[in-house]
């Protein structure tokens, strides 16, 4: 019986490999569309349509192959930029789905990062607080010396106050700038996990609709 199978499954494999040796044999056709959009057909393409999309047809007419155009480069480059979106957002679920098991936890962890931002926020604010009084301080002593002290007595400023206030006002814009990114930092993070809440959702309605 074994026998039997084995050699009707060997005449069925040779039988498929005759009819496609069949659909290939003879003549080849070559079928494309110029840019005007009429059908050609010939035993070759010219080398003007060699990269757009073509068809070959068996000495029947029947169309055995189709050759797609060549994707130009920034074609090409879409589809390279899709396909990594693709394998950023399968790496991304898998993350989701391997590393919490609730939305709560999530949640949980979007607070703990926040709170952390937040706390260092809160401590530029206070460190330009800081800087703030100690420009003022510095900005009433420089009363005292010219250019501010407009009496002819007057001293010139001394170099290590002018220095002083200037590492001040540097000190200043530096954690602002500090500030402005945190603020951007935080708006980035509340968008993520706005996001990762929304896809785990989504992931687990799919698999429960599954």
């Amino acid at each position: 019986m074994a026998h039997r199978l084995l050699t009707a499954s060997l005449v069925a494999l040779v039988a498929a490999a005759s009819w496609a040796h069949a659909q290939t044999k003879g003549p080849v056709t070559y079928r494309w569309v110029d840019e005007h959009g009429e059908v050609h057909y010939g035993d070759h393409i010219p080398p003007q349509y060699s990269q757009a999309e073509s068809t070959v047809l068996n000495s029947h007419g029947v169309p055995v192959n189709k050759v797609a155009a060549q994707k130009t480069g920034a074609e090409a480059e879409e589809d390279a930029r899709k396909e990594r979106q693709q394998q950023e957002q399968k790496q991304r679920d898998n993350f989701l789905l391997t590393t919490y098991t609730s939305v709560k936890e999530i949640e949980d962890l979007r607070d703990e990062r926040l709170g952390q931002l937040q706390g260092q926020r809160q401590a530029a604010e206070q460190y330009v607080g800081s800087l703030r009084e100690r420009l003022l301080a510095l900005q009433t002593r420089a009363q005292m010396f010219k250019p501010y002290n407009t009496d002819s007595r007057a001293r010139r400023m001394p170099d290590d106050l002018v220095e002083d206030m200037a590492r001040a006002l540097s000190d200043m814009r530096v954690q602002r700038n500090a500030i402005t990114a945190k603020d951007q930092e935080e708006a980035t993070m509340r968008t993520q996990f706005e996001a990762d809440i929304a896809r785990y959702r989504e992931l687990h309605a799919a698999s429960a609709a599954r």
